[in-house]
């Protein structure tokens, strides 16, 4: 007889009905809460063990990670008794006296109350007058208060005195799901623990174990959809676990969990984005069309293809994130093909593009059509340059054309020949009529738009187009302070020639490493700095090499050497000499004359002079 079968019979014959597997697999002792919460049992262990237990406890996460669970083990910790130990303790293996009550909620010096229907000043007085009396039985009389941050404002007041100072007799242990709504004078008397989202290997892990126990056969992929949608919740999970055992027969199937949950197909989902990354806009319809007529939902259709462009894009800088043990093997090694072939850029507007048409799907009466615009703009985008090249683009190609072609001069008012530049297309006109001038070669197909004026009826205005202002080259960083010094930043001219390392520069791209100390909005206030006086964008960044010496750093170690070629002199080893205690301050290079340019073009043969003398545009201080 299977486990199955004798827990039914067990079932029938006592009258107590099927127990869901939420309630019949929950955690019982501080090593089923292992599972996802090693931080919180690894510091209840260590203050259980030096005896530094606090008065009051914060529990806080999302549903159905086990905050009330965890209340009721902890209540347990703290209650323990056997006939061997008497004592608070973590190691809860061996049932005590007061556990079965605890756990199942029964216990008459555990009080468990719900905040969200006990939320008046009147409930929290109740507890009040009540915790001056000693437990009956247990140790500590533990009040276990779920869901807090729905007590009222007078009701937090009434219970910060006894918070703070309680009866050595009583704990109070606080749950909920909106710890910002708990006013900071109530958190600032408790313990926090931060009940943290399982993780979905972990979630397919319990299931499986689960599922042994209870001699159900799952399949693995079949799992991984459930750990998916449970979104780091093992109760959520494990009600749709029992949900998928009753709809598959007692047997949990992929396609029976696809079905259930209204999903669409993994890998029809890779490839949906495939087709998408290639710009096939009929491929894509088609596919979405196919998963619609199968039962998946439009919305989880977009939202399933933008957690697969989250993957593709986390592989390109974290790959060991293929190792997670909820993925399929084709989401697997499909996402790292991806990774290695599709541009941050693209990645990026497409999230960018679903997060913003999910919600209008959702919100659409259509949600099918609505989806499908969605994808038609997805695949249309797929091939677009980045802003940031388009910029690019555009700035060089105004830098090889120039100016728009200029028209025929105007015949009078332009001083002679003098050419003036108009829009392509129109001619300046004379007071009397003119026949129009045909263009010779390939024109930009621009209008010229008439002053709608009384006295100009009839006549059309041209106006001068400004000639695109050429490029500022950018090469150094010493290019860069002296742009910043001819636009006046003196603050940036500062901040560039200390904090700055270059690393790498090009058009439009600067990688950088920081020295200690630079603030932390220098990099931001750089790019916009070089965008607007080179007119093109500049995408700054932090690189993890070490980089060239700061400006400063290079000044210095020049004067260094200047100083240190200058003691070599003879002269000044001579001047050295004859004054002891005489040092050298600073040794400047003077700019050289027009007379001495010349001649150090045809330099004379008397002015040759041997490796370490001093020039004539040395100014040395002592």
């Amino acid at each position: 007889m299977s486990d199955t079968e004798r827990q039914s019979q067990d079932a029938a014959s006592t009258g107590t009905g099927y127990r869901v597997l939420a309630r019949k697999y929950r955690p019982k002792d501080f090593t089923d809460l292992m599972v996802g919460q090693e931080p919180m049992v690894r510091t209840l262990t260590n203050a259980f063990e030096t005896g530094r237990i606090a008065q009051a406890y914060m529990l806080t996460g999302v549903r159905g990670v086990g905050k009330t669970t965890t209340a009721r083990i902890l209540a347990r910790a703290l209650n323990y008794k056997t006939a061997e130990i008497d004592k608070p303790t973590i190691d809860l293996r061996v049932p005590g006296e007061h556990c079965q009550a605890i756990m199942e909620g029964r216990h008459v010096d555990v009080i468990e109350m719900d905040a969200a229907s006990h939320t008046g000043i009147d409930d929290i007085r109740e507890i009040i007058e009540q915790v001056r009396y000693r437990p009956v039985s247990a140790r500590f009389k533990v009040y276990i208060i779920d869901e807090v941050h729905m007590l009222s404002t007078q009701a937090f007041n009434g219970l910060l005195k006894t918070l703070e100072e309680p009866p050595e007799h009583v704990k109070f242990i606080f749950a909920t799901t909106e710890i910002r709504k708990v006013p900071i004078t109530v958190l600032s008397r408790c313990q926090r623990f931060d009940l943290r989202r399982i993780s979905a290997s972990d979630l397919v892990g319990l299931f499986s174990t689960i599922a042994a126990k209870e001699g159900i056969e799952a399949e693995p992929d079949a799992l991984a959809m459930i750990a998916r949608a449970a979104e780091g919740s093992a109760r959520d999970g494990l009600s749709l676990m029992d949900q998928a055992i009753a709809h598959g027969g007692g047997v949990v199937q992929a396609e029976a969990v696809r079905g259930m949950l209204g999903l669409a197909d993994r890998a029809r989902i890779v490839d949906l984005f495939q087709h998408i990354v290639r710009g096939d806009v009929a491929s894509a319809l088609n596919e979405f069309q196919s998963q619609y007529e199968a039962g998946a939902n439009p919305v989880v259709v977009l939202t399933d293809l933008a957690d697969f462009t989250h993957l593709v894009t986390r592989l390109k800088y974290v790959p060991d994130a293929a190792n997670d043990p909820s993925l399929s093997e084709v989401e697997r090694t499909k996402a790292a093909e991806f990774a290695q072939g599709v541009a941050v850029t693209t990645l990026s507007r497409i999230w960018q593009m679903l997060l913003k048409g999910i919600p209008e799907t959702e919100n659409s009466s259509r949600t099918a059509g609505a989806a499908e615009m969605v994808l038609i703009r997805l695949a249309h985008a797929a091939h677009l340059p980045a802003p940031e090249d388009a910029a690019r683009r555009l700035a060089e190609f105004s830098n090889e054309n120039g100016a728009p072609r200029p028209s025929s001069p105007a015949p009078s008012g332009n001083g002679g020949g003098t050419r003036v530049p108009y829009q392509t297309n129109v001619t300046a006109r004379a007071p009397e009529p003119a026949p129009r001038p045909q263009p010779s070669g390939p024109t930009a197909m621009l209008r010229a738009v008439p002053n709608l004026e009384p006295q100009s009826i009839g006549r059309v205005e041209t106006k001068p187009v400004e000639a695109p202002k050429p490029l500022v080259p950018v090469n150094s960083i010493s290019d860069i302070v002296d742009l910043a010094a001819e636009k006046r930043d003196v603050k940036l001219k500062a901040l560039v020639r200390n904090f700055v390392r270059p690393v790498r520069i090009e058009p439009g791209r600067l990688d950088v490493n920081l020295t200690e100390g630079a603030p932390g909005t220098l990099l931001n206030e750089l790019a916009v700095k070089l965008k607007e006086w080179t007119g093109i964008h500049w995408i700054v960044s932090t690189s993890r090499e070490e980089g060239g010496p700061t400006m400063v750093e290079a000044e210095a170690k020049a004067q260094e050497q200047r100083v240190s070629d200058a003691r070599q002199d003879p002269d000044v080893a001579a001047i050295l000499a004859q004054f002891p205690g005489a040092k050298i301050i600073d040794v400047r290079v003077r700019a050289p004359t027009p007379e001495e340019e010349a001649e150090e073009v045809n330099p004379p043969a008397a002015a040759e002079s041997e490796e370490g003398d001093i020039l004539p545009g040395d100014d040395i201080e002592f």
